[in-house]
């Protein structure tokens, strides 16, 4: 902070600060452009401020697309901020998924994401660690536990609603079809 405060800089937060989360919407503008007839985008939930980026830009290019968090079960503190109506902190344990385990979303990411957000669902530690074999035995990718956890929530069967839906979970470089 001395540094800081001594040289002028700017501290950027690197999910809540307002470009951070325009940044992430170009996300969303990629997948819309590139994915005709898309029912859903399933994001990775940890700060929010990927998810609220995201849910911005495909709900302006199509109001009728689901927008889908996924959270580790170890860290819920997008799930418990809907609960309270505002960023609280959560309980945060160690997680396959760590770069999601923050502990409190920012508010910034939070006020933008609520309303646009359709469904959060929590993922095990256990079905985390499956889908990261899974990748590796059939897609031949080594991917952290962050990014699988979209995966995850379809392999646990917590979006049965997705069954034969075009859907796009941002770990993959292809949208999916759910047979």
């Amino acid at each position: 902070m001395i540094i800081r405060e001594k040289d002028k800089q700017i501290y950027i937060n690197g999910y809540d600060h307002p470009d951070i989360i325009a940044g992430q919407g170009t996300i969303g503008l990629e997948i819309c452009s590139q994915v005709e007839d898309l029912d859903a985008i399933i994001v990775p939930v940890g700060g929010a401020g990927l998810i609220a980026g995201i849910a911005v830009a495909a709900k302006n290019m199509n109001p009728n697309i689901k927008i889908i968090g996924v959270e580790a079960s170890r860290c819920k503190s997008f799930t418990q901020a809907i609960k309270a109506g505002k960023p609280v902190k959560a309980s945060s344990h160690v997680s396959l998924a760590d770069g999601l385990a923050v502990p409190t979303v920012g508010l910034n990411a939070f006020v933008t994401a609520q309303p646009l957000v359709d469904k959060t669902v929590t993922v095990s530690e256990r079905a985390i660690a499956l889908s990261i074999l899974r990748l590796i035995e059939i897609e031949k990718a080594v991917v952290e536990g962050s990014g699988v956890v979209g995966l995850a929530a379809l392999l646990d069967g917590l979006l049965p609603e997705l069954h034969g839906k075009n859907i796009k979970d941002i770990l993959h470089e292809r949208a999916w079809l759910l047979e």
